[in-house]
């Protein structure tokens, strides 16, 4: 019968394809909230307790413990340290470390960790080293300009924590070792390494084949089934797009 196709196979969840997330501390969210608008009055203080390492993530988690009883697991960003007093809430001054929601967040203030809902315990940046601007307030929400450079609107009672996450630079250090390389990519849940399509033969790939006759589009739909969905699923443009000249 042959072999199913690696994208078929990735498709079943099957143990290969699994990300060790046993091995994982907690999720990086901050503490549940009663009522979006008590929460944006109240303040709460806290204290970084410890730093932990999280598989598979470029930046470490902080404990962080309030003096209501919750406690939290969140990212970490540059210039905190332990025992280090944050506060929550939304009279809490604009200092790093700090949890504010962000309609109470001063303009050209730099977060992280940002709520697209509130309550959501934080969704948007959160990698290692970036970062987002509050732009402005205006009636539609808290206009922020995030690190792909695009500009967002979040809800005023959205929570983001002050300043840039920790791990900056790590993409800049080589892999000296391939092993390192492939530990890193099974904390993640991906294979590695991983060869490319046109170099196989083409019983086990949509691109495989040596035969430039014999070579496919590279762009897929949406609805395509597992096999044959590979490449540029659902593109836009099929190749790069022509600069516009000035007449």
């Amino acid at each position: 019968m042959g072999k199913r196709i690696r994208v078929q196979r990735r498709g079943r969840g099957g143990s290969p394809f699994r990300a060790s997330t046993h091995k994982r501390v907690a999720p990086a969210q901050y503490p549940q909230l009663t009522s979006a608008k008590e929460a944006s009055e109240a303040t709460v203080k806290g204290t970084i307790e410890s730093f932990a390492h999280d598989p598979g993530r470029g930046s470490p988690l902080a404990l962080i413990r309030f003096e209501n009883g919750d406690t939290c697991y969140t990212v970490v960003p540059e210039g905190v340290h332990v025992n280090k007093q944050v506060q929550m809430g939304g009279n809490a001054p604009p200092e790093v470390g700090n949890i504010i929601p962000v309609g109470k967040i001063p303009e050209g203030t730099l977060i992280c960790n940002i709520e697209l809902r509130p309550g959501d315990g934080g969704k948007l940046v959160k990698s290692s080293g970036a970062y987002a601007m509050v732009v402005g307030h205006t009636p539609q929400g808290t206009m922020i300009k995030l690190p792909s450079g695009k500009n967002k609107y979040i809800g005023d009672f959205c929570r983001a924590t002050i300043g840039v996450v920790s791990g900056a630079g790590r993409t800049e250090k080589p892999f000296l070792k391939a092993g390192e390389k492939f530990h890193l990519m099974r904390a993640r849940g991906r294979k590695y390494p991983r060869t490319r399509g046109i170099a196989m033969v083409a019983v086990v790939h949509p691109y495989g084949s040596s035969k430039r006759s014999a070579r496919k589009v590279t762009t897929t739909s949406h609805g395509a089934p597992p096999g044959q969905k590979v490449g540029l699923i659902a593109a836009r443009g099929a190749g790069q797009k022509r600069k516009k000249t000035v007449t």
